[in-house]
């Protein structure tokens, strides 16, 4: 009979067949104090025994629909996500009789913090404009997490270099709310413009959807040059 690891890395190669383009781990306990609790107050999902997984699903900037939110539906981008996280639960449960469940996407919804989350997965680092930076992608990189009953230990986090060192700070220059001045990242403008993404839905042409959709400011991200080159999916 396979160990909790052996699953656990059997549930991470699940996830990247399944379509996810990263995949790490991270015992849920580590979450409780996590910096974005210790921050803002803790988070909606409240379970620290068992496992998260973390799913990660690379955006290409060439495909901004993945992005586009629309009225009770989220994202494209998001739905996949979810339905990788039913597939590793359907085949976790049937294959080792283990619980698992999809962990909701809002704080408010019960959701936990995917960036802290992604961080201690060893999927990446926090950049100077407030997103994970992933030595494949970049920040193009939507998040989702599945939790699943087993105990496991924290897994050594790769010291990932500072992307931003070297760098000239685009999102910084080319944030229309300013938010990044100075380095120091402002959440009150940045959700101050995603408010107003939020009050202006638009309707795209040439596309399947015939709703309109909320388009949500990426300029910190898309101007971001880490991971320019995407390489194969990544497991941690």
């Amino acid at each position: 009979m396979p160990g909790d690891k052996q699953i656990i890395d059997e549930i991470l190669s699940k996830a990247i067949r399944f379509g996810a383009d990263m995949a790490g781990s991270v015992p849920a306990g580590l979450l409780e104090g996590c910096p974005s609790a210790r921050a803002a107050g803790p988070a909606g999902f409240q379970t620290f025994t068992g496992t998260i997984i973390v799913l990660g699903l690379h955006h290409d900037p060439e495909r901004p629909e993945m992005d586009w939110w629309e009225e009770g539906r989220a994202t494209p981008g998001d739905r996949i996500l979810q339905n990788i996280g039913r597939e590793i639960g359907g085949w976790l449960k049937s294959e080792h009789n283990i619980d698992s469940s999809v962990i909701p996407y809002q704080i408010y919804d019960g959701g936990t913090y995917l960036k802290d989350a992604a961080v201690l997965a060893g999927l990446g680092r926090i950049g100077r404009n407030n997103l994970v930076i992933t030595p494949g992608f970049g920040p193009r990189v939507r998040f989702r997490a599945l939790w699943v009953d087993i105990e496991t230990d924290p897994s050594h986090c790769p010291a990932f270099a500072d992307p931003c060192v070297s760098c000239n700070h685009p999102c910084e220059s080319e944030c229309p709310q300013d938010a990044l001045e100075s380095g120091v990242y402002s959440r009150d403008r940045c959700m101050a413009r995603m408010e107003r993404d939020r009050n202006a839905p638009v309707r795209v042409e040439g596309t399947d959807s015939k709703e309109e959709v909320i388009d949500h400011c990426r300029t910190c991200e898309l101007a971001c040059p880490a991971g320019r080159r995407y390489p194969d999916s990544h497991i941690r």
